[in-house]
């Protein structure tokens, strides 16, 4: 493929790059050389249908699954069939739809644990007075098991965890899944405000509208092959776009 693994895009630099990826669980693809790019302090989101292979994508960049062909490289290094753990430990970290926080840990012990890759025990404690600090209702909850918080702080918790290890990539997967809106709405301003502090997003979200507003580009993922890229305003504008993903 003509440009693969360039390591500068534009005035930016390439981030993340998969390559021809074809993966699936068993002996099922679920994905087909599929294509997608990351550039530093992007935001870039992937829509599609359900089943159209979106969060398989994310957890084979992640490492969570390999795939049986193609090529992942991030910050111009191959690192395909690296572990989750390795990755996170070069910044690039994964959190999953659902279960992503332990909710028979306290708050306080949910943000340790997501600091566990940090070596310096001040820097950790640091991290989680950061995050104390940003969310109050947080911090009001610190001692309080996960399993008794609403699904948007879970999601919160979740996503404040990114303050901690301060990665330079993040796999989202289905931030607003099962939010009210405005709590969607509140959830989507943190991704921005933290995309502006110089944390680049891929994330896969079913609000096809609502990622494509805060998305710098996106993809449009059919029966887990490419089927639409461009900026997130121009395919807010695609008629196609709107017709079979935002309504009409």
């Amino acid at each position: 493929m003509k440009g693969l693994f360039r390591l500068i895009w534009g005035e930016r630099t390439m981030l993340l790059e998969a390559a021809g990826i074809t993966a699936g669980y068993g002996r099922g693809n679920v994905l087909e050389n599929v294509d997608l790019t990351v550039e530093t302090g992007e935001i870039v989101c992937i829509i599609g249908p359900n089943g159209a292979g979106k969060s398989t994508v994310l957890r084979t960049i992640a490492g969570q699954i390999f795939p049986s062909a193609g090529v992942v490289q991030y910050r111009g290094r191959e690192v395909t069939r690296l572990s989750i753990a390795e990755k996170g430990n070069r910044g690039l970290i994964f959190i999953p739809q659902g279960m992503n926080i332990f909710p028979n840990l306290s708050v306080y012990e949910n943000l340790e644990m997501a600091g566990m890759i940090l070596k310096d025990r001040r820097a950790l404690h640091k991290g989680v007075q950061r995050v104390l600090s940003r969310f109050p209702v947080l911090a009001e909850l610190a001692n309080r098991p996960c399993r008794e918080l609403s699904g948007g702080q879970r999601q919160l918790l979740a996503i404040s965890r990114i303050l901690i290890t301060s990665p330079r990539l993040v796999l989202l997967d289905e931030p607003s899944l099962g939010l009210a809106p405005m709590v969607v709405d509140q959830i989507f301003e943190e991704i921005r405000q933290m995309n502006e502090a110089g944390v680049s997003f891929l994330l896969v979200e079913q609000n096809a509208r609502k990622a494509l507003s805060v998305s710098h580009r996106g993809y449009v993922l059919e029966l887990g092959k490419n089927r639409l890229t461009g900026p997130g305003r121009d395919l807010l504008k695609n008629p196609e776009v709107k017709k079979l993903y935002l309504g009409g």
